[in-house]
C-alpha cells in the first residue's frame, strides 16, 4: 500500500512546479471558489472559463447575487447547462446573504445545509477556501485513488465510494489540504487521463499499483453503460396572428421550477405519445399545458440534444393559436412576445437553436425550413 505522507509530499511538490492559472485560483475568497466549483460540476474548465468571467463581473459578490431576479441568474447561466446548478447558487446566496451575514461557513457540515452544495463540492470549498482538511472527491480523484490503489470494486457502488471517500481523508496533509486536493483533481485532469494516461510524466508513477500491475486501463471498474433511451418531442412556436411575421408576436412559456431545465422558458410542446402524429401531440400537449386550442403548421427546424441520461430529436413546427386564454395547467409562466425580444429571455439550447433558424427564416422572408424528416 503506498504511503500517505510519500504521496502527499510528492504531490505537492508537484503542484508547486506548475500548476494551471485559473482564474479562480487568482485568490481565495469563498465565494469565488464557491462559484467556480459549481460550474465545473460535469463540465471541462475551457467551457466553465468566460462564463465564470461573465459570472463574477455581474455578481462579484454574495449580496449582489441574492438580491438579482432569478431570470437574471439564469440568462447568465443559458448554455452552460444543467441549470439546478444556478437555482440552487441563487437560493443558497440569498441564505448565506440573509442568515450569514453575506460570509460562507467555514465547515463541511454547515455548507451542506445550503441548496446544491454536497460532500464534494463542500470540501472544495472549505479546505480551498478556509484551509480545512476535508476531501473532496470528484470523478478525477475517484479515477486517480482507482488507479494508485488498484481498486478492483465497481465505483458506483456505495460501498467503493466510501472506501475512496477514506482515502482521500487519509492522503489529507495536515497543512494545505486545498492545496493538496486540487493537485490531486489536476492530476486526474491533466495526467491520469480516463483513456490515455500520461504514466511516464506522473509524479506518483512509482507508488501506482495499478501501473505496477499493468492494469491501469481498467481501473476504475464501472458496470456496462446502458443503452440510452431516445424520444421524440415536439415544440410549438404559436403565433397569435396566425402566420410568422417579422413583426408578430409569438408564445412562449417558462418551465416550472422544479425538475430538467427548471426556470427557464421555451417553446410549448412536449413528449410524442405512442402512435400519435407530431401534429397531435403538439394539440395535446398545448391543451394540457396552456389550455390553448392551435393549428400546427410548417415544419421550422428538427434538433437532436443529449441529456445524461436520454435523447431527444425535438422537431418545431410553427402553429396559429385559435382560441383559448392562456392557463398555466403545466407550466410557471407564458409571454407573448416578438422575435426580436427573446433575447431578454433564458432559454436552453435546443431552444436557442429554435430561435436562430426562425430568425434566419424571417430574414429570409420564408415560414418554413427543411422537410421534418430530412
Amino acid at each position: 500500500m503506498p504511503a500517505s505522507d510519500e504521496i502527499s509530499a510528492r504531490l505537492l511538490a508537484w503542484w508547486d512546479s506548475g500548476h494551471t492559472e485559473l482564474p479562480w485560483r487568482r485568490n481565495r475568497d469563498p465565494y469565488a471558489v464557491w462559484v467556480a466549483e459549481v460550474m465545473l460540476q460535469q463540465t471541462q474548465i475551457a467551457t466553465v472559463i468566460p462564463y465564470y468571467e461573465r459570472w463574477m463581473a455581474r455578481f462579484p459578490t454574495v449580496e449582489e447575487l441574492a438580491a438579482a431576479p432569478l431570470d437574471d441568474v439564469l440568462k447568465l447561466w443559458e448554455g452552460l447547462g444543467y441549470y439546478s446548478r444556478a437555482r440552487h447558487l441563487h437560493a443558497a446566496a440569498q441564505i448565506v446573504a440573509g442568515k450569514h451575514a453575506g460570509r460562507l461557513p467555514r465547515t463541511t457540515s454547515a455548507l451542506m445545509k445550503l441548496p446544491g452544495i454536497g460532500r464534494y463540492t463542500a470540501g472544495a470549498i472549505a479546505s480551498i477556501a478556509y484551509d480545512v482538511a476535508a476531501p473532496a472527491l470528484d470523478g478525477n480523484v475517484i479515477r486517480v485513488l482507482s488507479r494508485l490503489y488498484d481498486i478492483d470494486e465497481d465505483v458506483t457502488q456505495s460501498s467503493t465510494r466510501n472506501l475512496c471517500w477514506r482515502l482521500a481523508e487519509e492522503l489529507l496533509p495536515a497543512t494545505r489540504p486545498g492545496d493538496f486536493n486540487q493537485a490531486l483533481m489536476e492530476l486526474g485532469q491533466q495526467v491520469c487521463a480516463p483513456q490515455n494516461p500520461r504514466c511516464l510524466i506522473c509524479p506518483l508513477n512509482e507508488l501506482c499499483l495499478a501501473r505496477q500491475r499493468g492494469v491501469q486501463l481498467e481501473r476504475p471498474v464501472r458496470p456496462p453503460r446502458r443503452r440510452t433511451p431516445h424520444y421524440d418531442v415536439v415544440a410549438a412556436v404559436i403565433w397569435r396572428d396566425g402566420r410568422p411575421a417579422p413583426d408578430g408576436t409569438l408564445l412562449i412559456a417558462r418551465r416550472p421550477l422544479g425538475g430538467l431545465l427548471g426556470g427557464l422558458w421555451e417553446f410549448p410542446g412536449g413528449k410524442v405519445e405512442p402512435g400519435e402524429s407530431f401534429a397531435e401531440a403538439l394539440r395535446r400537449e398545448i391543451r394540457e399545458e396552456l389550455v390553448l386550442e392551435i393549428e400546427p403548421g410548417e415544419f421550422l427546424i428538427a434538433v437532436d440534444h443529449a441529456y445524461t441520461h436520454f435523447r431527444i430529436t425535438l422537431r418545431a413546427y410553427h402553429a396559429a393559436w385559435i382560441g383559448g386564454e392562456a392557463q398555466h395547467l403545466g407550466v410557471a409562466d407564458h409571454a407573448w412576445v416578438t422575435a426580436d425580444q427573446l433575447d431578454g429571455y433564458a432559454f436552453a439550447v435546443t431552444d436557442r437553436k429554435i430561435i436562430a433558424r426562425l430568425r434566419h427564416d424571417l430574414n429570409a422572408g420564408t415560414a418554413a425550413g427543411a422537410s421534418p424528416n430530412g
